[in-house]
């Protein structure tokens, strides 16, 4: 291609050469012309194949590069395919190693299980036999014999352990060492608790001194009946024209308030009417609590919430967290949220209910196992609550990382209404946990009907069911219940264990 190139070039520079030679010089110069036109051809055909044959070797060259490159790697190739092969091969032989010993040991294991088998089956078929041999010499078949035997030995022993603990407690009773250190006891813990009297005690007025002895009533059957029915335990003392009443819970205590205010101002005081009285303060604090969780709700602006959470949330009421109000705690809470979330740009409805709804759980947490934060999820997944408050709930310990701004903000504000000063009190809550683990330790008894921790935990009352439990099985359990409470409890001092049982019959004359 390059030669026609070229010759074409050269026709042309010649032709066009011969052309302006022949006009401008004359007609003897055309020979000349002509002669030189043959030479320039020539010499462009003799560059056209130089350059051809130097083209030639070049592309040579570069092949036989490119094939020794080519074989060099081939090579290479070779020779890491032939290590790959040899591997896979050195592996396969030592799996079928291992399969082969596999296959002889479950071998193994299948004769030992067949032999195990064997001698089980003969074991048991001894064993039959011997069975069937003492029922035949005894008259009793092999349940009836191990109920008779069990009965026999549970009440021979029960009645012997009664006997025994009851001549162990009157020779306690008659030493004077063990009573005075008792006595020194009680005193040293009745002087250190001034600060739990405070949050346990509360002090209903007389009209006058004389009503002290209506309320105990005669032989004090008054003051038992009003004990039994509230657990509140009531101290009449030398205080004029005053009553203590003293428990651990609130909703206890306030009953017995209501109760005998109620009591005073009708002036009939006898158990049934003492009776009547404390269901109806019940009912009263019923629609208190549905009071009370109506009012948080309009106070913190957060509306269409289920009436069962109502009532839940007035029952935070009388509940508390290291000495502070868990319903007073959540409505600032959920201002505090409301404030942060109108600052940041965050939906500010949401951020007030889920301040108010964070510490649902601890109305409910010392009657569901688990942790407040857990059974508040579960009641608000109950109720469909907005996925977003629920998630907030979730997080406001940290039990969950914060996924949304919502739920930092309700974390940030329960620290903030937790963390300022004067907020809690650590002492009381751990005192009210200890008195709630005294009462879950008794009612864990069988028998045991209900239970009530009094004063200010140093006693614990307890009424069996008279259909469950005899009097002898009294002793044994008043013993059992102490001694978990020593192994399970701490506590200063030392705890009364009072075991009631009481029988009534009851009739109509028509």
């Amino acid at each position: 291609m390059e030669i026609f190139i070229a010759s074409g070039l050269a026709l042309v520079i010649g032709a066009g050469f011969g052309f302006i030679y022949r006009k401008n010089i004359s007609e003897k110069t055309i020979g000349s012309a002509e002669l030189e036109a043959q030479r320039i051809v020539e010499d462009a055909i003799r560059i056209a194949d130089n350059k051809k044959k130097e083209a030639s070797i070049e592309s040579k060259d570069e092949a036989y590069k490119i094939r020794k490159e080519l074989d060099v790697e081939i090579k290479e190739r070779r020779t890491e395919v032939s290590k790959l092969e040899k591997r896979i091969s050195q592996k396969e032989e030592t799996i079928d190693r291992k399969i082969d010993n596999l296959e002889k040991k479950e071998d193994k294991i299948e004769k030992a299980n067949r032999n195990i088998e064997r001698i089980t089956a003969e074991i048991e078929s001894k064993k039959a036999e011997q069975i069937e041999i003492l029922e035949r010499i005894s008259g009793l078949t092999r349940d009836q014999a191990k109920d008779q035997l069990v009965t026999e030995i549970a009440d021979s022993a029960r009645h012997d352990a009664a006997i025994k603990l009851k001549e162990i407690n009157d020779r306690n009773k008659e030493e004077a060492e063990t009573n005075a250190r008792h006595l020194i006891s009680l005193a040293i813990q009745r002087c250190a608790a001034d600060h739990v009297a405070e949050a346990t005690v509360s002090v209903v007025p007389l009209p006058n001194d004389e009503m002290k002895g209506r309320i105990i009533g005669r032989e004090g059957r008054n003051i038992r009946a009003l004990e039994t029915l509230t657990g509140v335990d009531l101290i009449i003392d030398d205080t004029p024209e005053a009553i203590t009443l003293s428990a651990f819970d609130p909703v206890r205590r306030e009953i017995a308030r209501m109760t005998l205010e109620k009591l005073i101002s009708d002036g009939r005081i006898h158990p049934s009417r003492i009776e009547d009285t404390v269901e109806k303060c019940k009912r009263e604090i019923e629609q208190t609590i549905k009071l009370e969780g109506e009012k948080a709700c309009f106070e913190v602006g957060v509306h269409n919430i289920h009436p069962d959470i109502i009532k839940i949330l007035g029952r935070m009421k009388y509940r508390t967290s290291y000495g502070q109000n868990v319903l007073k705690h959540s409505i600032e809470v959920a201002h505090l949220s409301g404030i942060l979330a109108a600052e940041i740009g965050v939906d500010i409805v949401q951020a007030k209910r889920a301040g108010l709804l964070h510490d649902l759980g601890k109305a409910l947490d010392h009657e569901i196992e688990g942790s407040h934060v857990q059974i508040g999820i579960d009641l608000l997944k109950k109720y469909k609550e907005n996925p977003n408050v629920i998630h907030a709930v979730h997080a406001h310990h940290g039990d969950v990382e914060a996924e949304t701004a919502l739920a930092c903000i309700v974390q940030a504000c329960d620290a903030i209404s937790a963390a300022r000063p004067g907020a809690r009190r650590e002492n009381l809550e751990n005192y009210i946990k200890r008195l709630e683990k005294l009462e879950e330790l008794a009612n864990s008894i069988k028998g045991v009907e209900r239970s009530f921790a009094v004063q200010a935990g140093r006693e614990v009352r307890i009424i069996v069911n008279p259909d469950d439990v005899s009097d002898d099985n009294m002793i044994l359990l008043a013993r059992e219940l102490s001694q978990k409470i020593e192994a399970e409890l701490q506590y200063p001092g030392q705890i009364k264990v009072h075991m009631i049982r009481e029988t009534r019959a009851i009739d109509f004359a028509k």
